[in-house]
């Protein structure tokens, strides 16, 4: 078995919720960085999961999809045990606040209850079954199990106590410590990573910058809770991807690593900087107001009057921030895409993939914005 801190070169990758934002990101990165290894993504294609999000690798021999779910252990030691998984990269979750607060129950199933699964079925094939097969857990998991901080503290260090103020916090917090929980217990070689918030290209348009594009370019308001003072370190998923590659790879067991952007912006600021970025791009390109006639710009306005501020959700956390020094002075990350140009870019993924944001958008969805939103 290796010892704590070698380098680990992964064969064989389980990456689970891999149809999500992040895991499909991950799996694109994965199989571009290292095209011979094999990798395998089970999801359970709920209302975040999207199989056509796979696309550019579905032809890729080496990638397998498997529509399932997290809770079944069976079908997870089947998997370990036919497609020989070294690796599990542990990226399902139900993630999006305010259905924890309207719905908390799945949250406890999905984040907790599953998480347990996965690790149950790892412990059984890879310990039990084949007690010297290298191997590493990696979970994936968020800044919000801290809790809040004020404008002025410094930001989140990897010995921060755990103060989570919602049902989705709580269990991913629950998920981190049955995590440490199988290290310390069994012996399973286990990573984990909290992330900062994520943006990029197939995010569900349940979050705050695929929500607010979506909104101006169907000319809907654009709501905003509270005063939009909260502040958020916001990173790209392509560095959040890298990073997690280099905690696999080079991180020691049973730590945990902070992911962020360095990069904190206000709620009401990042609206504010959408509205511009698409003034400016309806005002360059003629063609978006043909393809989408329903904007402020559409009308000679500017898409900040859609801007409609809403009843603050309940237990809403004023501020996160993660110091990355852990993971900058151990495994050399640093932020590579620059917060101008990820935006932009990000922006104009979802200008040419109308197809796939319209897609999901669908009338459960819809009905969801309108019943938290009322717009």
């Amino acid at each position: 078995m290796p010892e704590t801190g070698d380098r680990y070169t992964p064969q064989s990758l389980l990456v689970t919720g891999g149809a999500g934002f992040i895991g499909a990101n991950f799996v694109h990165y994965w199989l571009q960085k290292y095209p011979l290894t094999r990798v395998t993504v089970i999801d359970a294609l709920t209302c975040a999961g999207n199989k056509s999000s796979l696309g550019p690798v579905a032809g890729n021999p080496n990638f397998i999809f498997i529509h399932d779910n997290i809770l079944n252990q069976e079908r997870i030691e089947q998997i370990l045990q036919q497609q020989d998984v070294d690796t599990i990269v542990h990226f399902a979750a139900e993630s999006h606040v305010d259905r924890s607060i309207h719905d908390p129950d799945i949250f406890l199933q999905t984040n907790i209850l599953g998480t347990h699964s996965l690790l149950k079925a790892a412990r059984n094939i890879w310990l039990n079954k084949s007690p010297y097969k290298q191997h590493r857990f990696h979970h994936v998991s968020t800044d919000e199990v801290y809790g809040s901080l004020t404008k002025e503290a410094p930001a989140f260090t990897e010995q921060a106590q755990y103060a989570p103020n919602s049902p989705y916090a709580a269990s991913k917090a629950s998920s981190d410590f049955l995590v440490r929980a199988y290290h310390e217990t069994y012996g399973l070689e286990v990573t984990t990573s909290n992330c900062s918030n994520n943006y990029g290209p197939y995010q569900f348009p349940e979050k705050l910058i695929p929500l607010m594009i979506t909104h101006i370019l169907n000319g809907q308001s654009l709501p905003v809770y509270g005063d939009g003072q909260q502040i958020r370190d916001w990173l790209h998923v392509d560095d959040h991807c890298r990073a997690v590659d280099l905690v696999i790879r080079n991180g020691r067991i049973n730590e945990t690593y902070h992911i962020g952007g360095d990069n904190q912006w206000t709620n009401i600021d990042i609206v504010e900087l959408l509205c511009q970025l698409l003034d400016e791009a309806f005002a360059k390109d003629e063609g978006l107001s043909a393809r989408f006639p329903k904007p402020a710009q559409f009308n000679g306005d500017t898409a900040n009057r859609l801007i409609k501020f809403v009843k603050d959700r309940a237990g809403h956390d004023l501020r996160y921030a993660m110091n990355i020094a852990k993971i900058s002075k151990e495994l050399g990350y640093q932020p590579q895409q620059s917060f101008e140009n990820g935006i932009r870019k990000t922006l104009q993924w979802y200008l040419d993939n109308e197809a796939w944001w319209q897609a999901v958008m669908n009338g459960s969805y819809q009905n969801w914005l309108k019943t938290n939103y009322g717009n």
